[in-house]
């Protein structure tokens, strides 16, 4: 199945065999640099809020796709038929879960504790141990009764759990840990949870639901609510990262209505066994494997006229640790989007492309224009500032008043947000008005800057090769290990 996996990425990878770059996606990359030069130039020859062009396009762009996300998520006005718990369970297809670990000694525990409990159960939990060298091995062997088979073999399974596993492969990253369970397990759809994230206890049978009621899914993202150590940074960070994951899935529900929905965290996310093996599994070359996998699942649909669809399923929930300080938020963001850039320039034939319908003729150039946003919002910021300190009184009068509009409509997209939110997920923890009213207006100069700063270091690490993922503290989880 190894080769099976490498053979079939090979041919259906645009990264392995590039395909013909568009002269349209050319054009649509090209004009969004050339535009923000020329944005820029106009600061030092133009006066008032004219002088902060590249401010203006940034926020011109980010309020009409605020308003597209709030024109396609209108459905979710009506509230979402529950669960039925007396469903009959066989024709739920079986899944498996794979739990990707290298080093997560201190998390495993509850991780493992919470797929245990699932709704239904799960037909087989794989912890696929990515080369650990801290106590993972002791810990699955004496607390989960689990014994250890040879390198790339599944062990028996565990006396005490019947349908946990454990897979030991040498150390090479978390996508060919994930593959080399693809390739020993037997499910017809498999979930991967990361060593840090803590399901729901239906978090499985909502994704099962999912997968019977829609033949053609093959990925389906759960909702993710971000969880911080106790420090005050930690707090802050949280406070942030919670209403940036609400908005983002809405936004996800939102490209899913126009069918270009490529974001599948794989931290919490489903798959269709089957459809993994034919495009080859996730690419252990990609900084982001899961977006990157999302694309090559879509390119391979439209080739070969399949149909396939992608899901975010506001039913299946679950926590996951995120950065809670300054220099791990950095590294993560930075990761994210120097694979977002090498996903982008892999897949750029698709961009302005009609054969790939909505998908390459809105949402990838779209994403075209995300590359550059960062590079934008910066430099409006650094723009602002010398306004500020340069003596030019009117025209920061005249900017602050285009970012008091900015925020005015960002705090309506927030609270539009969070009452979707609650009506589709049904989660109302964390999420309040005040302290939500309180993030629009203090995230602009504060969270968004640190986000923009993360990608422009990702914009480093794309363009120098860079392959690191970095080394990210587990403090939001470690606390919560259960006896």
């Amino acid at each position: 199945m190894k080769n099976t996996l490498e053979q079939a990425l090979a041919l259906a990878s645009p990264r392995i065999r590039p395909r013909p770059t568009t002269l349209l996606s050319t054009l649509i990359h090209f004009s969004v640099v050339v535009l923000w030069a020329l944005l820029f130039a106009r600061a030092f020859f133009l006066q008032g809020a004219l002088a902060w062009s590249t401010g203006i396009a940034y926020v011109v762009y980010d309020t009409l796709l605020l308003a597209f996300v709030t024109w396609k998520s209108l459905p979710l006005m009506h509230r979402p038929v529950p669960l039925d718990a007396d469903d009959d369970v066989r024709r739920l297809p079986e899944m498996g879960v794979i739990v990707a670990s290298h080093n997560e000694a201190s998390v495993l525990p509850v991780t493992i504790a919470a797929l245990l409990r699932q709704a239904h159960g799960v037909a087989q939990i794989v912890i696929a141990d990515d080369g650990s060298t801290d106590h993972t091995g002791v810990l699955l062997a004496e607390r989960f009764g689990l014994t250890p088979a040879a390198e790339g073999v599944l062990s028996a399974a565990s006396a005490q759990y019947p349908n946990l596993y454990w897979l030991r492969v040498p150390h090479g990253g978390k996508a060919r840990a994930l593959n080399a369970a693809i390739a020993v397990m037997t499910t017809e759809t498999v979930m991967t949870v990361d060593a840090d994230t803590l399901l729901d206890d239906d978090a499985t049978y909502a994704m099962r639901a999912a997968f019977a009621n829609a033949p053609k899914l093959v990925a389906a993202a759960g909702i993710l609510v971000p969880l911080c150590g106790k420090t005050v940074s930690g707090r802050v960070f949280q406070w942030f990262q919670t209403y940036e994951y609400m908005r983002n899935f809405i936004a996800r529900f939102a490209w899913m209505r126009a069918d270009s929905l490529l974001l599948i965290s794989g931290a919490f996310a489903s798959f269709k066994r089957d459809a993994l093996v034919e495009v080859g599994g996730f690419d252990p070359q990609c900084l982001v494997e899961d977006y990157e996998l999302i694309h090559r699942l879509r390119r391979y649909s439209v080739d070969h006229g399949l149909g396939w669809d992608v899901q975010v399923v506001g039913g299946a929930h679950a926590h996951t640790d995120a950065p809670d300080n300054l220099a791990s938020f950095l590294r993560q963001r930075r990761r994210w989007f120097a694979g977002f850039l090498q996903t982008q320039y892999w897949n750029r034939d698709m961009t302005g492309n009609p054969r790939y319908g909505t998908l390459g003729m809105l949402m990838l150039p779209v994403k075209a224009i995300d590359t550059m946003q960062p590079i934008y919002g910066l430099t409006a910021f650094a723009l602002l500032l010398g306004f500020l300190f340069g003596g030019h009184g009117a025209i920061v009068v005249s900017i602050f008043s285009v970012i008091g509009v900015k925020t005015a409509i960002d705090l309506a997209f927030y609270l539009w947000s969070i009452h979707l939110y609650r009506r589709w997920t049904g989660e109302r923890t964390g999420n309040s008005v005040g302290m939500a009213v309180l993030a629009a207006i203090a995230e602009p100069f504060t969270f968004q800057l640190v986000r923009h700063l993360g990608a422009a270091l990702g914009w480093l690490q794309f363009l120098r090769g860079g392959r690191a993922w970095g080394v990210q503290r587990r403090t939001g989880l470690a606390a919560r290990d259960e006896p």
